[in-house]
């Protein structure tokens, strides 16, 4: 097991250094450069000044180089167009919100997606696993960023029941609408795959001899079927909350929430390397790191997977 996980992370490590790399010179084949953005042009003498003071009169790979250096000794580099700031700091600021938003949707995700497979698969073929299903169609179906402002306009504008833009961790009522607009596709898909999961631990020749030895219903269920039917939905949670995490730059915006989302579009437009390589990297890890767990807790639940490595 712990061969395995060594594997998993050292893989990780080269997944990272390729992302950086690509994101670092696709920024750079961007036309321009990021102090020709801006409504009112920068006099040349100015620029030039300021290319040197950030290191970008270097030549390209130097200035890679000089990345790689600096990231690895953990120094994130110094934005190019929020007036100097640090990138530790901008992070510091805005991960926190995006990383709560992105937990309480993967909790929402879990408490809607895993009972209603679980349900569809016990009432399998019956109006309660065709509604089921129905409903997990929908939110897969349905793009979020046309569920959101629907529930936005409803719940905040017409009915004035909840806050429709905004976040606050303390008010419970803030998380809502963000968190069911950006967790329902992931409860759809958790939902299915639990379904599938549940039905063919159900189909075991060891479930009927259960049956026929008068096991009850819910032992079976709860005892004999669980742990089993949830390795597919297991499997999924990781780069379900990965997703989710990232997902969350498009719902900051519909809901006007404070988050990375805000600063990742501002990089983009006005080319900041140094944030945008560093958000990214962020999401590299927090990726690696959740499909990491969740291999393991899939490893944990199939002894054939920890058999295997």
């Amino acid at each position: 097991m712990i061969r395995y996980c060594l594997r998993r992370l050292g893989q990780g490590v080269l997944v990272l250094f390729v992302l950086l790399t690509i994101t670092f010179f696709l920024v750079k084949a961007l036309p321009g450069g990021p102090f020709d953005k801006g409504e009112r042009a920068i006099p040349e003498h100015s620029r030039e000044r300021m290319e040197a003071y950030y290191g970008l009169d270097k030549p390209l790979v130097t200035q890679y180089f000089l990345r790689i250096k600096n990231l690895a000794s953990g120094n994130l580099g110094v934005s190019l167009r929020l007036e100097g700031r640090e990138v530790s700091e901008i992070i510091g600021q805005a991960f926190p919100i995006s990383f709560q938003l992105g937990c309480v949707a993967m909790l929402t995700a879990l408490a809607i997606g895993v009972p209603l497979g679980v349900i569809a698969a016990w009432k399998k073929n019956s109006a309660i696993d065709y509604g089921a299903m129905g409903i997990a169609m929908i939110g897969i179906c349905v793009p979020s960023f046309v569920i959101g402002p629907v529930l936005a306009d409803f719940f905040g504008r017409r009915l004035e029941l909840l806050p429709s833009i905004g976040w606050s961790f303390t008010d419970p009522r803030h998380w809502i609408l963000p968190a069911f607009t950006l967790g329902l596709i992931y409860a759809a898909y958790l939902s299915r795959l639990t379904r599938a999961g549940m039905l063919e631990i159900l189909s075991q020749d060891y479930i009927r001899t259960a049956r026929a030895k008068g096991v009850s219903e819910k032992n079976i269920l709860i005892r004999h079927c669980l742990r089993g039917g949830l390795i597919p939905a297991a499997a999924y949670i990781g780069p379900a909350f990965a997703g989710i995490v990232s997902g969350s730059l498009v719902i900051e915006a519909v809901f006007a929430i404070p988050g990375l989302g805000t600063h990742f579009i501002k990089a983009i437009e006005n080319e900041d390397e140094p944030v945008l390589t560093s958000i990214v990297l962020l999401f590299g890890v927090l990726i690696i790191l959740a499909i990491f767990a969740s291999d393991v807790l899939g490893a944990w639940l199939n002894p054939k997977i920890r058999r295997g490595n």
